[in-house]
């Protein structure tokens, strides 16, 4: 190991430090440490700073394994271009897109735009939205290889959800480094390039695995049981030292931790192809709906499982979704007849069209799970064209009608859970009644409010409480916009009503409701007494709900004399 050179540059804000060693034959680690960061994300507070790793892999070909953040933009791309030259680099690989390790692709496509980028199906798509121009790319799946020559061939592992949905792991298996990414790394700033000793790094080691690897244990486990084949020198993560003294025994945490979360969860069990039709992008439409629930979801792809682990997965489920295999997939087929066989009558299911031209048809599939006596937790959808703002809303409000239908009992306990008198004491904060409209695109939604408060005076601002699992907290996004229709006392039932009643996915919110559109696109209630309107700039996640702020830009009180009606709880453990 030959540690190469380091690079300190010290801000205003922060002390940013670039570290370049050899970690194995032909492979040079890039690390950038940004030794006073201190929140990661809006929740996740650091002790110790943390890194950000990328790595360079010369065989006969030229790899690069991930960037960098923007932040350290000149002094990474200065560090790079010394070591190796651009218009020699062959493939730029992805580990997933999120920006803090892919927020220099589009510099590297300037200064290397023969490059040749590498990453799962997701990331291809998630990378063309950021960077805005055509670029090469290779697609590659669970066991795909890619041979970098003078004995570097490299093997992909799919890992998805750790913890973004486009993770892939990439093995060399002339080092037997296994770059993973955010999986087994930790917000953890130090000079030692490895893990040389435990005791320093292992409370960052698990609070890294509680915020970001606890939520995805299920998926922890089957990028663990992946990696099982391997054999394995050196785990190269994506931020803090590198697993090498320690990696056996800090693995088997990983999957401990995860096996422990596994066993209390709600699961649901989508089955899909990533190959067929539009199959993939709408289970994770639906797996995003019911994530937003609280309900883990395990995804399995047609043809990269076993009947037995199908088995397994099928008989611990609370609930199945099934994406149509084609009718000539036999593969596919005989898993089906193992999780028709699996399957028992105390499971919600919902089943989807993948829009590949031969699916299986629906109904005779429906009639079998019916028999069965599985619950329909939404009715089948049906794609008639490829994926829509429509069709993904469509998606993710029935995967949020099946996690709801799982969790109802589980909210019926956490309803009753809390101290009578602390709960009568909640219950005396009042609130008005609004109603929340948004429009994106084609689509549109609606909510009922009552957690709405006037946050800021310069600018103005105001702040509005949204469970995880409503339907509209996807149209709240950071530069997302909205209109807040304010309620009138003595006049709002009827509009309460309507807004609060269960509608299938993808149904008009505002059919019977006469609406004017406001200068943001918005509709405006014509019955409501007062509207704002906003924009959303900031995001804050408070355990079962968000907390999103945003500046008002508009607004107009119909009738002056009218007084907002009001909501008097008399408990304050639910709406």
């Amino acid at each position: 190991m030959v540690a190469l050179t380091n690079i300190q540059q010290t801000t205003d804000t922060a002390r940013l430090t670039l570290q370049t060693v050899e970690i194995a034959p032909e492979t040079i680690a890039i690390r950038c440490l940004d030794w006073d960061r201190d929140r990661f994300d809006i929740e996740f507070g650091l002790q110790n700073g943390t890194t950000y790793n990328s790595f360079v892999i010369q065989g006969e070909k030229l790899a690069l394994v991930d960037t960098s953040h923007a932040k350290f933009r000149q002094l990474y791309l200065n560090l790079l271009t010394g070591l190796i030259d651009p218009w020699q680099l062959d493939y730029l690989i992805i580990s997933h897109t999120e920006p803090d390790h892919s927020g220099l692709v589009k510099d590297i496509l300037a200064l290397a735009p023969q490059v040749t980028v590498v990453g799962a199906k997701v990331a291809i798509k998630f990378l063309s939205d950021m960077v805005h121009q055509p670029f090469e790319h290779i697609i590659v799946k669970n066991g795909d290889r890619l041979d970098l020559g003078n004995g570097h061939e490299l093997e992909f592992v799919s890992a998805p959800n750790l913890h973004w949905p486009d993770t892939i792991f990439t093995y060399d298996y002339k080092t037997q480094v296994l770059y993973t990414c955010d999986a087994f790394g930790m917000h953890y700033c130090d000079d030692p390039t490895f893990d040389e000793d435990l005791d320093l790094i292992e409370a960052d080691f698990e609070y890294y695995y509680d915020c970001l690897m606890k939520p995805n244990a299920r998926s922890v486990l089957a990028a663990i049981k992946r990696m099982g084949k391997l054999e394995l020198e050196t785990i190269a993560t994506g931020h803090g030292p590198l697993l090498k003294h320690h990696q056996p025994e800090l693995v088997n945490r990983y999957q401990q931790w995860s096996q422990a979360q596994t066993k209390t969860e709600t699961l649901v069990v989508l089955v899909y192809s990533e190959d067929y039709g539009y199959s993939d992008d709408l289970a994770r439409a639906i797996a995003q709906g019911i994530t937003k629930t609280g309900v883990a979801v395990e995804l399995v792809n047609w043809n990269d499982t076993e009947p037995q682990e199908v088995r397994e997965l099928v008989s611990q489920a609370a609930g199945l979704v099934i994406g149509m295999p084609a009718q000539s997939d036999k593969e596919a087929h005989a898993i089906l007849s193992t999780i028709l066989a699996a399957a028992n009558g105390k499971q919600a299911i919902g089943l989807f069209e993948s829009g590949g031209g031969e699916d299986e048809p629906v109904y005779p599939l429906r009639n079998k799970f019916q028999e069965i006596g599985l619950i329909e937790a939404f009715s089948p959808i049906l794609v008639k064209e490829s994926p829509n703002q429509v069709i993904n809303q469509v998606c993710d409000e029935a995967g949020i009608d099946l996690g709801q239908w799982l969790t109802r009992d589980r909210t019926a306990k956490q309803i009753k859970a809390i101290d009578n008198t602390l709960e009568k004491a909640l219950g005396r904060i009042s609130n008005g009644l609004y109603i929340i409209t948004a429009t994106k695109g084609e689509i549109k939604s609606a909510m009922v409010a009552s957690w709405v408060t006037q946050a800021s005076l310069t600018p103005l601002g105001i702040a509005i409480a949204v469970a995880k699992d409503r339907a509209i907290e996807s149209f709240l996004q950071i530069g997302d916009r909205f209109v807040l229709n304010v309620l009138e006392e003595g006049n709002y039932q009827h509009l309460i009503r309507h807004f609060l009643k269960r509608f299938p996915p993808g149904a008009d919110r505002f059919a019977g409701i006469k609406t004017v559109p406001a200068s943001n696109g918005s509709p405006i209630i014509a019955e409501s007494l007062a509207y704002i309107e906003c924009e959303v700039s900031n995001r804050l996640e408070c355990s079962d709900h968000w907390i999103v702020y945003s500046n008002v830009q508009a607004g107009r009180v119909a009738k002056l004399d009218v007084l907002t009606a009001v909501h008097h709880r008399k408990v304050g453990n639910h709406y």
